[in-house]
């Protein structure tokens, strides 16, 4: 089969869509003829070096998929050859096959093509687990979501309105806000423009946010827990603006608030399995019933991962991008 390497760390042109060996689904797991894969973060950093897959997974970036299953492992029940499937990855999404784990395959939702569905498992995995596993948001709470345009972003406003809550972004110029808004965002915020902290006081009457799902990281940490509520929770996700920030104690003790970080890669197996059982549960419903989408920004060709890479770092895309196998 074919698949993108990465022969040494670097920029876009790194990504080498090379021949490689085959995969073989090992106990408890399933062969999967990728149809898609999306572009996620992670697989920038990977393609720099700085973000090696876990022990045992595919070498090759790529941390979701969608496609037809071709072969079943040893004791894997519940799946047969030929369901068309989305899965959660370790690596190897960018390949023409995949081995997955069968706890981490969710089924294509009714009423979405199968290449599209690709642009779900990861981010309905990581929000459902960190906005509602984790910070158990309730109806009538208010979220505030950094990077409200990105993949991440346009499904939290979605998950989060559907359960009733009230939802405030950042997001970077009006278009993006736009987009935003269309979603569902009550409270629009230019992060260029606009004190994150004051906008969300000021829609709140004072009270802050009650859950906050971040992707920046140390450079919002300070301003994070100032726009908490009492009680509130702040979910770290992602280190776009650093790893090391200094945390003010005393202000987290006032408000009795909560500081969690988490990543999914790296997760045992039977966790990622319980975050996919409970997103089948949750939010394919809600994706069936059309009250929650996926959001692609645009397509590329496999073999073109360089160029889907350059897309993501422009930071001008809304929501996904994929990549085509054929």
């Amino acid at each position: 089969m074919h698949a993108i390497t990465i022969p040494e760390p670097g920029g876009p042109d790194a990504l080498v869509w090379a021949e490689v060996p085959d995969p073989v689904p090992g106990e408890g797991e399933v062969l999967v003829e990728v149809a898609a894969s999306a572009v996620n973060r992670a697989d920038l950093l990977q393609r720099q070096g700085f973000y090696d897959p876990p022990p045992g997974a595919s070498p090759y970036p790529g941390l979701e998929c969608a496609g037809r299953i071709t072969a079943l492992g040893p004791g894997v029940a519940g799946w047969a050859v030929g369901d068309e499937v989305c899965a959660l990855l370790a690596g190897g999404g960018y390949a023409e096959r995949v081995a997955v784990p069968s706890g981490q395959l969710l089924p294509v939702p009714e009423g979405l093509d199968l290449a599209t569905a690709a642009a779900l498992p990861e981010v309905t995995t990581t929000v459902w687990s960190n906005v509602f596993m984790i910070s158990h948001l309730r109806p009538g709470e208010t979220v505030l979501l950094h990077g409200g345009a990105s993949g991440i972003g346009t499904m939290a406003i979605q998950l989060a309105k559907a359960v009733g809550a009230r939802v405030a972004v950042t997001a970077g110029g009006p278009d993006k806000l736009a987009r935003c808004a269309e979603l569902g965002a009550d409270i629009l915020i230019d992060y260029r423009e606009q004190d994150f902290v004051e906008e969300i006081r000021k829609a709140t009457d004072g009270a802050g946010a009650d859950v906050i799902l971040d992707i920046v990281g140390a450079k919002y940490l300070e301003r994070n827990v100032k726009a908490l509520a009492v009680n509130g929770r702040l979910a770290v996700i992602g280190l776009q603006g650093g790893a090391k920030g200094e945390l003010n104690l005393g202000a987290l003790l006032s408000k009795r608030a909560a500081v969690t970080a988490t990543s999914l890669r790296a997760r045992p197996l039977a966790e990622k399995a319980s975050i996919v059982a409970a997103v089948r549960e949750h939010v394919w419903p809600l994706i069936a019933a059309g009250q929650v989408r996926p959001i692609v920004d645009r397509t590329f060709p496999m073999e073109q991962a360089a160029d889907a890479h350059r897309a993501l770092e422009s930071g001008t895309h809304i929501g996904k991008v994929l990549l085509l196998t054929s």
